[in-house]
């Protein structure tokens, strides 16, 4: 073997080695060739299996030369043409020729019946972009070691390969040739087959109120085995998982009304914190407080606020819930407000000032101090206002100087003990969990700004289960399970809008959203032999490219109208074969 061979393949692998024992995210080799450790196969969008570290190999960005300058008086414009780069172009692939070369570098350091190569130990996978130029269109090469309990036995070769969108199906790689390429590779006597799909359940409703873009997403991922035909249906004896990722704020949502009531809450926190509030718009035409004198007004004329004064008020709210109702199965808004609930929702309705709450606070504790009402409210409210109504039962009322940020900050109190009640009544009322459960959101010992966290992961659990429940009509035991699980993340994770929940489900109890679609996403592949040994020859049809620094010509649009009935789908594909290379 020629001397610079081995000589180009033993600097190529040192180089690796250092970069991975001294974990480089990025380093150059030879100038143009970028080497990336990336922790995550991210970059393959789950085409290759395993959470492992790769490297992976693309041509190095290019840099501008300094331009030569003639020496003026303002250097400032000398240093700015100097220290000029090129634009990031995105990620840069190489020649197969190129990579096949970097591939077979690696490999020989890994044979053990090559020892003029220096083995450099354990190395992570090597992936190498690829400019799709070659017949077969090839997008990524990669290779992997093979180990046989400690010892380096082989190592797999991988072909990415990839052509653009289309929806006829007739040009689509069948199952038959799917195989008959595996076997010409592998010689496998027998293969098994496996299919994935996946769903984007809220394409499935074709109502108008759909018709626009929503940061919420319910995906259906389903596999099984021995697949008969490419793009097949799932069977109802698959594997299902819904993953569900839900923005609050979705006109659409059961929960609107409440997303608004959490809106001003988290408005009201976040100014108390900031010291800066952007007041939203009121929905109500009358002042908060007039609305606050109008209220007590009400209780003085009902008797003083005896219990039973909210008869008439319960009533409205019954029927207004029962509006909602007639919208939603998932009804949150309770008929049993007290009197600090209601001041709560005519003033977060109203208010656009500090001095607002102040006035309408005075206006309330003033009514309490004179007895001019004596509210009934809940047993288990923890407000100050509350308290004070409490107190004021016996006629020992405490002084109450309501100054500062004092005012807000009952009213915030409020705010939390009337959505806290919502939430507990929803999701006790509906045995989804118990209050032991829910200590941790529950817990009013916490300051007032945690105690908003605490209560916005409610919320956000709550549009989630409102998906779950009148979307997608799942049975009591599932959404029971999936509400445990969701409180348990919760406890220790930080509130995010973009994490994806999962829920194992029976494929038969959302058949009826997929049956009649296309998936956004399809594979198969066939399979052969066990262990470290078992190859895959794999076939992904995808809306969307699984190749990122290769573009396509676009020929087609990606959704065809058949006399604007019905919209078939165009795939783009990618095929991954593998090939097994044994040293022993």
């Amino acid at each position: 073997m020629g001397s610079k061979i081995v000589s180009d393949a033993n600097a190529f692998v040192k180089f690796l080695k250092l970069c991975q024992d001294e974990n480089k995210e990025n380093c150059t080799y030879m100038d143009d060739i970028s080497v990336l450790l990336v922790e995550k196969e991210e970059l393959l969008h789950n085409i290759i299996g395993g959470n492992q570290p790769i490297f992976v190999c693309e041509k190095a960005q290019p840099k501008c030369e300094p331009e030569d300058t003639e020496t003026t008086a303002d250097t400032s414009v000398v240093e700015e043409t100097l220290f000029k780069v090129e634009q990031d172009l995105g990620p840069q692939p190489l020649s197969v020729m190129k990579a096949r070369q970097l591939l077979s570098w690696y490999t020989m350091a890994q044979n053990p019946n090559m020892p003029q190569v220096e083995a450099p130990g354990t190395l992570h996978p090597l992936w190498v972009r690829c400019d799709k130029l070659d017949p077969c269109a090839t997008a990524w090469l990669g290779v992997e070691t093979v180990y046989s309990g400690s010892k380096t036995s082989g190592v797999k070769l991988y072909t990415v390969s990839c052509k653009g969108p289309t929806g006829d199906e007739t040009s689509f790689t069948t199952l038959d040739e799917l195989k008959q390429e595996h076997e010409k590779r592998h010689h496998a006597s027998t293969v098994a087959t496996k299919g994935y799909a996946q769903y984007n359940l809220f394409c499935s409703l074709k109502e108008e109120s759909m018709m626009f873009e929503s940061q919420s997403s319910v995906i259906a991922s389903l596999t099984w085995n021995n697949v008969e035909k490419v793009l097949e249906c799932p069977p109802l004896s698959s594997k299902a998982s819904l993953n569900i990722k839900v923005a609050v704020g979705d006109i659409r949502s059961p929960l609107y009304q409440t997303y608004k009531e959490m809106e001003f809450l988290l408005a009201l926190a976040e100014g108390l914190r900031t010291g800066e509030t952007e007041w939203l718009e009121p929905m109500e035409t009358q002042s908060a407080v007039d609305l606050t004198r109008a209220l007590i007004e009400e209780l003085e004329n009902f008797g003083q606020g005896a219990p039973g004064h909210t008869a008439k008020a319960s009533e409205k709210q019954k029927a207004k819930t029962d509006a909602i109702a007639a919208f939603s199965s998932m009804v949150i808004e309770r008929g049993d407000l007290d009197f600090t609930e209601q001041l709560w929702e005519k003033m977060r309705k109203s208010v656009t000032s500090y001095q607002d709450i102040t006035e309408c606070m005075k206006i309330v504790v003033k009514a309490v101090k004179l007895g001019k009402i004596k509210p009934w409210i809940h047993k288990d409210s923890n407000s100050t206002l509350s308290k004070l109504i409490l107190q004021s039962y016996q006629q020992q009322i405490d002084a109450m100087p309501l100054t500062g940020l004092t005012p807000a900050n009952m009213l915030l109190e409020l705010g939390l003990d009337k959505i806290r009640k919502d939430f507990i009544n929803y999701l006790v009322g509906k045995e989804l969990t118990t209050l032991n459960y829910l200590r941790y959101y529950l817990d009013t010992e916490e300051d007032l700004q945690e105690q908003v966290i605490r209560v916005r992961k409610l919320h956000h659990l709550l549009e989630i289960l409102g998906t779950c429940s009148t979307f997608l009509s799942l049975p009591h035991d599932r959404l029971f399970l999936f509400t445990q699980s969701c409180l348990q993340y919760y406890k220790t994770s930080n509130y995010d809008e973009d994490h994806v929940f999962q829920l194992q489900i029976k494929p038969a109890l959302i058949s009826y959203f997929y049956e009649k679609e296309q998936p956004f996403s399809w594979a198969t592949e066939v399979s052969s032999g066990q262990g470290s040994k078992e190859v895959k020859t794999a076939l992904y049809l995808s809306d969307k490219p699984l190749v990122d620094h290769i573009s396509f010509d676009l020929d087609v649009p990606l959704d065809e109208s058949v006399n604007g009935e019905s919209e078939k789908m165009s795939y783009y594909r990618t095929m991954v074969s593998c090939s097994l290379i044994s040293f022993t």
